[in-house]
């Protein structure tokens, strides 16, 4: 699977002794990252991860006093699922948060992955084709190291923007992605790794094997924020 990108990644680790201050120190810098994006471009772009370390950091970042029209939300990866269906990562997103925000609702860009991964993909390549760098991308990491819906033993698929996913090892099967290139083309990226069943992913990523999160590499490197995990 890794056969491009060969430069090394740049990575920053911070552990935290409590979920509690993870998800604060997460929703502090995903403040610092909108304020400076909007003084010095006057708007703000982030890409949002999926799954229940995500989930309340959204929820801290609804009730802060934010300039949300300046805000403009796009998704890492999404299930190949009706956009009602409660495994959806839009769908989680607008739970917890972006129903109770003022961001314009054309500036929240869900993957459209109910068309299938192919239809899916097509369409949100072209949201994205004339959006410029991402100022924000905040990523998991899966027990099998996996992150957004980039696969371990899966070819990694550059031809777009967005690009489909079939044969995903976890269920749904079908899926959407960002691509490894473009996840890349951004200001910053934030890795949001709890839980002690991630132990083996971050070992391996810290001794250098093989796995989906190192094809993140930014000109600014990757900041992983840590919790229950060991960094030895």
């Amino acid at each position: 699977m890794m056969q491009e990108n060969k430069a090394s990644q740049s990575t920053r680790w911070k552990r935290f002794e409590s979920m509690e201050a993870l998800r604060h120190g997460v929703c502090d810098a995903i403040v610092q990252s909108a304020n400076d994006a909007i003084a010095k471009r006057g708007k703000f772009s982030i890409v949002l991860a999926g799954g229940n370390t995500p989930r309340t950091v959204y929820r801290l970042l609804r009730d802060l006093p934010m300039d949300w029209a300046k805000w403009h939300i796009y998704h890492g990866d999404e299930r190949c699922l009706p956009p009602d269906h409660e495994d959806r990562n839009s769908l989680m997103a607008e739970q917890v948060w972006l129903d109770y925000v003022n961001i314009p609702a054309n500036q929240i860009h869900d993957i459209p992955a109910e068309l299938g991964p192919v239809a899916g993909a097509k369409a949100y390549a072209e949201v994205l084709k004339d959006v410029a760098a991402f100022d924000l991308v905040l990523l998991g990491l899966g027990e099998d190291g996996h992150t957004a819906s980039l696969f371990p033993d899966h070819t990694v698929d550059n031809s777009a923007d967005a690009v489909p996913v079939f044969n995903a090892p976890k269920p749904p099967s079908e899926r959407v992605t960002i691509s490894q290139s473009r996840l890349n083309n951004t200001h910053e990226v934030i890795f949001l790794v709890t839980g002690a069943g991630k132990q083996e992913a971050v070992d391996n990523w810290r001794s250098g094997v093989d796995i989906p999160a190192i094809l993140i590499k930014p000109e600014n490197g990757v900041d992983v924020y840590c919790y229950e995990v060991e960094l030895k």
